[in-house]
């Protein structure tokens, strides 16, 4: 019987060790964890060229709304509006909005997941998702911007004639109020 309980004790413990073993790796990422993913990806440089590379269909926008506006703007609103765009990215507080970010991706990343994505950060076709990143989402915000702006557009049109429709019901003139009731 003593020998029983010795075995019993041995693979309880071991199995405990076991089990604590397999829960070491999926242990909360530390903010070290984060840091160094981060560094992996480079994620600053990521974070201004994505910028970088949003400004120049931010300004065909701009451009866009000069060539719809030009006779109520005047003749340097295209340079105006791309120096304050230009200015405000370049004022951003990359450093403090990276720190951030630290602890929601600690919230959503265990160590173990921490570890795979440096690795598949570090390999060839991370680097190169890495490397291409910045021109696909140049290219993607080029594709989408007409999109946004039609619907954008559409939306405008449609609160503008749901605004015009309450304004008629209520017989008041825009920035009138309306009747009071004695109820």
């Amino acid at each position: 019987m003593k020998h029983f309980l010795i075995a019993l004790l041995l693979c309880l413990g071991l199995s405990g060790f076991s089990v604590a073993q397999q829960s070491a790796a999926d242990t909360p990422a530390t903010k070290e964890d984060i840091q160094r993913y981060m560094l992996a990806t480079h994620s600053r440089e990521m974070m201004v060229k994505m910028v970088d590379a949003m400004v120049k269909p931010m300004h065909d926008m701009v451009h866009q709304q000069y060539l719809k506006d030009k006779d109520k703007l005047p003749a340097d609103f295209e340079k105006r509006m791309n120096k304050l765009m230009d200015d405000m990215f370049k004022g951003f507080p990359w450093d403090e909005i990276l720190a951030s970010m630290v602890p929601v991706y600690q919230k959503h990343f265990t160590k173990s997941d921490v570890d795979a994505l440096v690795a598949f950060n570090s390999s060839p076709t991370g680097q190169k998702m890495m490397n291409e990143m910045p021109a696909i989402m140049a290219e993607t915000m080029e594709a989408m911007m007409p999109l946004m702006q039609k619907s954008i557009e559409g939306m405008n049109k449609h609160l503008q004639d749901e605004i015009a429709a309450m304004v008629k019901e209520s017989g008041t003139k825009p920035g009138q109020a309306a009747p009071q009731t004695n109820n």
